[in-house]
């Protein structure tokens, strides 16, 4: 076998190594990967059932209702156009509050519902910790 044909086995060895090894990936992360939904996407395309999504949107107004249990949460999110109820049971982010961005992780119900594992408050970008917020201003003068 000549010297050439042997660096062209090699090369195709490799790629077929290299497309072998991406397959491989993208098989065990399909199972793991989260898709992202606001409210009217699911209208147009239907519910997502049986597998784990996000739905993203805005609390809405006057929405949110606390159980006697003291931990499930059930409020509305929605995109302007659609909406869809959500329940959560836990511990809810400190920046989670009406007319806010919310990102809820968990499972379509077939009646449409959302029922969240997780949830992940979102800020505007004018966010500033309590803390820092009242000593950005605060000026100093400097004595001679």
């Amino acid at each position: 076998m000549k010297a050439k044909h042997q660096r062209l086995t090699l090369a195709l060895l490799g790629v077929a190594a290299v497309v072998a090894a991406a397959l491989l990936a993208m098989s065990a992360l399909k199972d793991q990967a989260s898709f992202f939904y606001a409210p009217s996407d699911v209208r147009k395309q239907g519910l997502p059932l049986g597998r784990a999504v996000r739905l993203g949107g805005m609390v809405q107004a006057g929405s949110i209702r606390r159980a006697a249990d003291g931990v499930t949460v059930r409020f509305v999110v929605g995109d302007g156009i659609a909406t869809t109820p959500v329940t959560f049971a836990g511990i809810v982010p400190d920046l989670f509050r009406e007319r806010s961005g919310v990102v809820a992780e968990g499972r379509f119900n077939p009646d449409g519902s959302f029922t969240a594992s997780n949830l992940l408050a979102k800020h505007d970008e004018k966010y500033m910790p309590p803390e820092l917020a009242g000593k950005m201003h605060e000026t100093r003068t400097l004595k001679p």
